[in-house]
């Protein structure tokens, strides 16, 4: 693996006439959109007792994309891509009493509930096992999360992370010391604040290194059939028998697709002796992890670096993993 630097001086630079926009990062339930559509076109929601609005979606795109290019002002920041699901459709006053077949465009009003968004920084980069990487920030806004009914000052929430895009396939590359799950904030300062400390607090270093180390262990196709016998046996265990198992969030759709791509995925399948090494097992899921929804995204990215780590620390110290053969 190449040095990287945060400066961007070194490491395998990637041409930036590819948007961000490219390929989608996530796909299940979402559609594209873009910033200008999100702050031109759609409602903010309120606070129900005082009709004072949330922090709404393009102000965090907004905000997070300032943060980045003050942060990284000699690289290049694309655009941002954006996904959106679950739209909250409604119609101005005027028209109430149309057909909903007979709405006139100007007469819709729509916002969505749930919106996730990456801004990728591809002047630092690297490269792991043949796969370009590219420093990603990103976050999620789940509008159910928040108490709408509430007065405007309680806390609004949202998601942050900062890890690395794989070029080859979209896949986020993310781990828990990159990421906030459960941020609360109370105003745009909080938020702005949030932002800034993930940013200067990650190692980039540290991050490649451990990504990096999973090129070095395989597994077998007894280990792998294995593995996926007792992740489809783990989503129906009764909860009690879970407690002292890794966690495992991917559910029997997911699996599917890993089990797919392991015979069929350009970059990531099997050898031709049906092994794997740890990259391209956890870029399978990190690939199967686009089928989920934007609120579950983030959670099943951790869980996918948590879950191949644990099968590396087993085989590292020659110790037990359920999973494992």
């Amino acid at each position: 693996m190449e040095t990287l630097e945060l400066n961007g001086s070194s490491g395998t630079l990637i041409a930036d006439n590819q948007p961000s926009t490219s390929k989608p990062f996530l796909e299940a339930n979402t559609v594209a959109a873009t910033l200008d559509e999100i702050r031109d076109k759609h409602l903010i929601p309120v606070f129900a007792k005082d009709n004072q609005p949330v922090i709404s979606q393009s102000d965090f795109i907004s905000l997070t994309s300032d943060v980045v290019q003050h942060f990284f002002q000699h690289e290049t920041v694309l655009p941002p891509s954006i996904r959106i699901s679950h739209p909250i459709k409604g119609r101005i006053p005027e028209a109430k009493d149309k057909p909903a077949h007979l709405l006139r465009e100007e007469e819709k009003t729509i916002y969505y509930e749930r919106m996730a968004f990456i801004l990728e920084i591809p002047t630092i980069s690297d490269t792991i096992n043949g796969n370009p990487l590219s420093l990603t920030v990103g976050g999620i806004k789940a509008h159910n999360q928040d108490n709408l009914y509430a007065r405007k000052g309680v806390e609004e929430h949202f998601k942050l992370f900062i890890g690395f895009q794989n070029r080859v396939c979209t896949n986020m590359c993310v781990w828990t010391d990159g990421t906030k799950e459960t941020l609360r904030v109370r105003s745009i300062d909080e938020l702005t604040e949030a932002i800034i400390d993930i940013i200067s607090s990650y190692d980039a270093k540290r991050h490649l290194d451990r990504l990096s180390g999973f090129t070095e262990y395989s597994i077998n196709e007894d280990q792998f059939a294995y593995l996926i016998g007792r992740a489809r046996m783990y989503q129906h265990m009764p909860n009690q028998q879970k407690k002292n198992l890794p966690q495992l969030l991917f559910g029997d759709n997911q699996i599917g697709m890993v089990v797919k791509e392991y015979y069929n995925d350009s970059a990531f399948s099997r050898e031709d002796d049906g092994s794997l090494n740890l990259w391209k097992l956890y870029n399978l899921f990190t690939g199967a992890n686009k089928s989920s929804y934007i609120d579950g995204f983030l959670n099943r990215g951790l869980n996918a670096y948590g879950f191949v780590s644990g099968i590396r620390e087993a085989m590292d110290s020659d110790g037990d993993n359920w999973f494992m053969l």
